[in-house]
């Protein structure tokens, strides 16, 4: 089998990585835009359960694909970009990296000082990050929702960056992912 870094491809796993992460953050506003108001007494049922469970699932492969990309070599980028480019390009992947982490971690915090249960999948019970009633916790439930707004805007800045790939420079970095 060629070696997919020797055509400019990112690895199966890696492109796999992306793109679930993709399709769960895809789900994961839907059912954050559209699951209740949580206020105090809210309980845990529904869109709001899935949502606790769909940040976990991102947690999960955010971290398994931190460590694929941390482990492995990743393919060498097209040599198109200027130097004020390129380091907007990795501002933003680290950006997007920390996010997929700090966003589910600030929510796991905030569920665990509601008292609420996490689960990986639906499945597997997570322990809370903090006491029940922790400040902390409850601090962290303010700013998750400002923090999503910020990823969005990081989201956008690199949808932008591939169609700045594929329409303007044609260098076929996004045919790297896909």
């Amino acid at each position: 089998m060629p070696d997919p870094l020797a055509d400019g491809r990112y690895t199966l796993p890696a492109r796999l990585f992306h793109w679930i992460v993709v399709l769960l953050v895809v789900a994961q506003f839907g059912v954050a835009w559209t699951m209740p108001e949580i206020e105090r007494g809210t309980p845990p049922l529904g869109l709001i359960a899935w949502h606790l469970s769909i940040g976990a699932a991102i947690l999960a492969v955010a971290l398994l694909r931190l460590g694929w990309r941390l482990s492995h070599k990743a393919a060498p980028p097209p040599m198109t970009l200027s130097p004020a480019l390129q380091m907007l390009s990795r501002a933003v992947h680290f950006l997007l990296y920390a996010l997929l982490i700090v966003l589910p971690l600030m929510g796991w915090a905030n569920a665990a000082a509601r008292g609420w249960p996490v689960t990986l999948f639906g499945v597997i019970p997570l322990p809370g990050l903090v006491a029940k009633g922790s400040a902390l916790g409850r601090a962290m439930g303010d700013i998750h929702g400002t923090t999503a707004i910020i990823f969005l805007v990081v989201i956008g800045l690199h949808v932008a960056g591939a169609l700045y790939h594929a329409l303007v420079l044609r260098d076929r970095t996004l045919q790297r992912m896909i």
